[in-house]
């Protein structure tokens, strides 16, 4: 077409463009392969040969051989690398060579695993055998769920199916546990956390029944780049593990563009919505029919983008050629825009993390970021869905004006060269094991001198006797209860009495949608919040406290609301100590005694405060471990109460962000607390506490990371553009008295060195 401009005209205009804080070039790297192995089945070979691979990428290789071996693995390399084949060759080898051999999928997402199912079909078709290949989630429908369990040589499921569904009722899966050769483990790093910390403990009763029906199965874990992936792997499964990282697969050049909008409001360093640049980049590449997709965090974002790119080019392209992909849209839907993205008939995708995980949708050229995503791993995910395998793309991240994507822009270098997050898990968090405990002596009594995969567990079997919950006869404990514990127990929260929420949207039809434990529901589910589920808004209508229910309907605002919450600490506890120049650092078990107060509505484009209300709801109590850093009194002796109280607040507000970018966690999960007067130290005290009951390893790699995390905090705050303090760096706008963002950074200086005080 005349005068259209070609993608590298394009990258020339943006590389003029004075905004740009960072521009990364990543250089073109062909293929490395190895020739198909010796023992790999003809078959397999030939239907390889018909998709048009004639060698194997290295790491496909490598991963092949090492299963062959039976070792466990975990494969690490680039989204759209080819990492389906290191699980699929070495089952489908182990199913050609013994037909009863089984093989167990675990996805953490249903889309992936329809797509997982989709792919292997296919493969299968192409070789020509009987293999019985079938997803088992809650659409399965009960006449087939049967065939499933008694003929599926490979069952493609996600952990809260493992675990409500498959191992509570094992004896239904002889042929399964019987025969089980393989469990996949994919997205390995989306089990971090509460989450993983389930899943690792669903892993060790999968390996207990197994063991039951003597099968010892091989893991084979895939992973997106994080610093600890064989560390979080052994863990996860409790066994040794090989590294596989020896990436084969060709890359193309890639830019990756890091994009500050201008500042609009100097004084306060708020800059341009990073939502209307976010329109007009995407509405650049898409003019030229050039295949971009935009991904952003909120479903309301998504949909307001999605309106505003189809209005900015409508006489370029037609309303349909630019599509969104969000949770809320039904299976159907969503399988058919995978189709037409790949087919090249949709140009444009806007879409939430949802496409971020290996659901394929082909490669397309270009991705903008509305904002940070929340962790590096996560934007190399989303990142990894610009530039088919040898074409030149282009990634472009657009910078909110929140402390946490300004940080990130201020020290590219961090996100660039520095190592990856590392995923946390702990697997032996009191509440998750006593949890799983529960669960495991449902499905096989425990015996004396048993343990749980390693872990020593008579003490709380004692202790679930003494509560009525297990029964003690003849060297054994049974379970004494009618129903089954894994229904009451969900795989993301650490609480024991949950929440439940209820979709009321539809007067004939009430639907449970999620639940939450009730350290969380005090501030996301008091009445008239706004709580974001898979994407879609919903507002509370009536939480019914003593019932543990939240009555919620879907709406469609354009704010979100955020809960003040008052709370008190007492240490415990101190199981760790040092000093930190000036200050001291500690961290141990933490009582938390939290009220939430009132809730404030905030607009989501602009973050003002458009309205506030009260919450009345009864005090909660937490008991989780924490750090706490103590300053020296004399520090602040020349400033009143509420001075103090503000620097103190300043320092709770730089050292939680750059502390959650360091752990990979979000700033829900790990909350920042200033005292003037600690009641345990006498001194000005910010704590930092995992807000989850026992604690999941946060704040204890806080800990050994605070060194770190207190410099990048005053480098941070030193790089921030405004004069006296902003809502990016310290979190409040100017200062009662002198210069509050200069004494904030002095006051983390102190902990960094042994020199003044003041």
């Amino acid at each position: 077409m005349f005068g259209k401009r070609s993608l590298n005209d394009l990258i020339d205009d943006l590389k003029k463009d004075e905004h740009i804080a960072h521009w990364h070039e990543m250089k073109e790297e062909p293929a490395s392969t190895v020739p198909f192995p010796k023992s790999m089945d003809d078959r397999i070979i030939d239907a390889l040969r018909k998709r048009g691979i004639e060698a194997l990428y290295t790491h496909q290789g490598s991963s092949f051989q090492a299963v062959m071996d039976r070792k466990n693995i975990v494969a690490v390399t680039p989204t759209a690398s080819g990492k389906t084949l290191c699980y699929n060759l070495p089952v489908v080898q182990r199913i050609l060579t013994k037909p009863e051999s089984r093989a167990l999928y675990l996805f953490p997402t249903k889309a992936l695993a329809q797509d997982q199912k989709t792919d292997m079909n296919t493969f299968i078709d192409q070789l020509d055998v009987n293999i019985n290949s079938y997803t088992y989630d809650g659409d399965t429908p009960a006449n087939i769920r049967q065939i499933v369990r008694k003929a599926g040589h490979i069952v493609i499921t996600n952990p809260d199916m493992l675990h409500s569904a498959i191992l509570p009722h094992h004896p239904k899966w002889i042929s399964l546990f019987e025969n089980l050769e393989t469990v996949v483990i994919d997205e390995l790093h989306t089990y971090r956390g509460v989450f993983g910390s389930h899943v690792a403990n669903v892993i060790r009763r999968l390996k207990r029944i197994c063991r039951y029906y003597g099968s010892e199965p091989t893991f084979i874990c895939t992973s997106a780049t994080i610093a600890n992936p064989k560390e979080l792997s052994s863990e996860l499964i409790g066994e040794k593990v090989e590294l596989i990282d020896n990436n084969g697969a060709p890359k193309g050049k890639k830019h990756f563009v890091m994009y500050n909008p201008p500042v609009v409001n100097k004084q306060l360093n708020i800059r341009k919505k990073a939502m209307s640049v976010v329109n007009d980049i995407a509405a650049t590449f898409l003019k030229e029919r050039i295949q971009t997709i935009v991904f952003s965090r909120s479903r309301v974002s998504v949909e307001i983008i999605l309106s505003h790119l189809q209005e900015l080019v409508k006489n370029e392209l037609q309303r349909k050629s630019i599509r969104g992909y969000r949770g809320g849209y039904l299976p159907k839907q969503r399988r058919e825009i995978e189709q037409s993205l790949r087919n090249g008939e949709t140009i444009g995708v806007v879409s939430t993390n949802a496409l971020e995980l290996g659901v394929d949708i082909g490669q397309l050229q270009v991705c903008v970021m509305n904002g940070y995503p929340g962790s590096v791993a996560s934007s190399w995910q989303q990142a990894g869905r610009a530039g088919r395998r040898k074409d030149e793309s282009v990634v472009i991240m657009v910078a909110n004006s929140s402390p946490i994507d300004q940080y990130i822009f201020q020290h590219p270098e961090f996100f660039f060269e520095g190592s990856p997050e590392t995923a946390r898990i702990n697997k032996d968090n009191l509440i998750i094991l006593v949890d799983h405990l529960k669960c495991a002596a449902y499905e096989l009594p425990f015996e004396k001198g048993s343990t749980f995969d390693g872990v020593e567990v008579e003490e709380i079997l004692e202790y679930l006797t003494e509560e009525r919950v297990l029964h003690h006869q003849r060297n054994k404990w049974f379970w004494m209860n009618d129903a089954f514990p894994a229904h009451n127990i969900s795989l993301r929260s650490a609480a024991q009495e949950n929440v439940v929420i209820i979709d009321q949207t539809k007067v004939e039809k009430h639907r449970v949608i999620g639940e939450m434990d009730t350290f969380s529901a005090m501030t996301l589910l008091h009445d008239e919040a706004i709580y974001l589920h898979e994407g879609t808004q919903y507002q509370v209508e009536y939480l019914d406290w003593d019932e543990k229910k939240a009555f919620v309907r879907e709406v469609d605002v354009e704010y979100y609301t955020d809960a003040n919450l008052a709370v008190q600490l007492k240490v415990l506890d101190v199981d760790m100590e040092k000093q930190l120049g000036n200050g001291t650092l500690e961290y141990g078990d933490m009582m938390v005694t939290a009220m939430a107060t009132i809730f404030k509505k905030i607009k989501l484009e602009s973050f003002e405060n458009i309205g506030s209300g009260p919450i009345h709801l009864p005090e909660q109590e937490l008991h989780t471990n924490g750090v706490s850093l103590s300053f020296h009194p004399e520090q602040m002796e020349r400033f009143d109460k509420k001075v103090v109280e503000q620097l103190l607040l300043g320092v709770a507000h730089v050292v939680q962000h750059v502390a959650c970018v360091r752990v990979m966690c979000d700033k829900n999960d790990l909350h920042a607390v200033p005292e003037v007067k600690a009641i345990h130290s006498e001194k000005p005290t910010v704590y930092l506490y995992d807000r989850y009951p026992g604690g999941i390893g946060l704040s204890e790699s806080v800990y050994k990371q605070m060194e770190n995390i207190l410099q990048e905090a005053k480098n941070y705050i030193e790089g921030c553009p405004c004069e006296e303090g902003c809502p990016s760096c310290i979190g409040i706008a100017g200062a009662t008295e002198g210069n509050m963002k200069t004494t904030v950074k002095q006051l983390i200086n102190s902990c960094l060195t042994n020199t003044g005080r003041g």
